[in-house]
């Protein structure tokens, strides 16, 4: 079976190396176009191509692949199928048309839940209990194919979005090794999706890491969790960026005994000892263990209090920008 691949970012590298390893030839890679990183500019490839040249596998990088002259490329390539793995341009028909098999992607998710391109990060945003892997064949909608296999996995309460993602990357490569020779012999059903059950997320944001401590204690939890490592929940204390990495949601009765505020305050420092800082929410509190004060390391909460004086009632502000 001769595969053309497609893929970008980190989440595709396991799936590409994990076909190859499987013993399958992968005739092209196709990815999006180098780059320019930091402040230098320079060119980067991405993660995917490094796979790519390490193998001595021909890579394309067309800018889009919608492009007819992209296309007829394409076509110099044999393919039996091709598998799509977070590659960042929506596919053409002609070229879901191409192989013999189609095209199949890689999907984060449960489908037809949290289609889009941020299935992971919402799945911890809005408190699944469970995420997962679909292999679908595509057609051109997005997200919207059949779906051919799926395997879903428990999301634990202190997993980020980077701890999701590493296992569903390991997911996601186990799966299509799994699926292609079900693909290839026949065996696997499509089944069609129930619209009445999806729903779709975007892009992410920056902006949408910016803490309201008018949301529940809980709410932000996820927040946290959600955006780490990008781009990060933060607030402000004083005129400064804050941004803060670990957190648990606490009852009051959680609280050792320590310096505490009379009244909880949405955004205001109810209570803090030596390891924890605890910040009031609209319900509930949010205990602070790792933060990052602008200009320095990610740290614990303890150290970060061997060099700053915070006070109780003292205000963590949404940021202005």
């Amino acid at each position: 079976m001769n595969i053309i691949y497609m893929g970008t970012p980190d989440f595709a590298t396991g799936p590409l190396e994990a076909i190859i390893k499987a013993g399958y030839k992968v005739s092209a890679v196709v990815t999006q176009p180098d780059r320019p990183k930091g402040r230098s500019g320079k060119l980067v490839p991405s993660p995917v191509k490094e796979v790519a040249l390490r193998y001595d596998i021909p890579v394309l990088q067309p800018v889009r692949l919608r492009n007819p002259e992209s296309v007829e490329e394409l076509r110099n390539y044999p393919a039996d199928i091709i598998v799509v793995a977070a590659f960042g341009q929506i596919l053409p028909k002609a070229v879901l048309d191409m192989p013999k098999f189609g095209c199949v992607n890689i999907h984060a998710s449960l489908l037809p839940h949290l289609r889009g391109a941020s299935p992971i990060q919402h799945a911890i945003l809005q408190g699944d209990k469970e995420s997962g892997v679909t292999i679908m064949q595509m057609d051109e909608g997005l997200d919207t194919g059949d779906i051919l296999i799926s395997e879903s996995i428990p999301i634990e309460d202190d997993d980020t979005s980077g701890s999701l993602f590493d296992k569903l990357a390991a997911l996601g490569s186990e799966l299509i090794v799994k699926a292609l020779p079900m693909i290839e012999r026949g065996e696997l059903t499509p089944i069609p999706q129930d619209e009445s059950k999806a729903d779709h997320v975007g892009m992410l944001d920056k902006s949408m890491g910016k803490i309201d401590f008018t949301r529940t204690a809980a709410q932000i939890d996820r927040q946290v969790r959600a955006f780490d490592p990008w781009p990060g929940a933060s607030c402000a204390l004083g005129d400064r960026q804050l941004k803060i990495w670990k957190v648990k949601a606490v009852d009051v009765s959680d609280v050792p005994d320590c310096e505490k505020a009379g009244e909880i305050v949405p955004g205001c420092i109810y209570a803090f000892d030596r390891k924890h800082i605890w910040a009031g929410c609209r319900e509930g509190l949010l205990r602070i263990d790792e933060l990052q004060l602008e200009g320095k390391k990610r740290m614990s909460t303890h150290d970060f209090l061997l060099g700053q004086s915070v006070s109780c009632g003292e205000n963590l502000q949404p940021e202005s920008v």
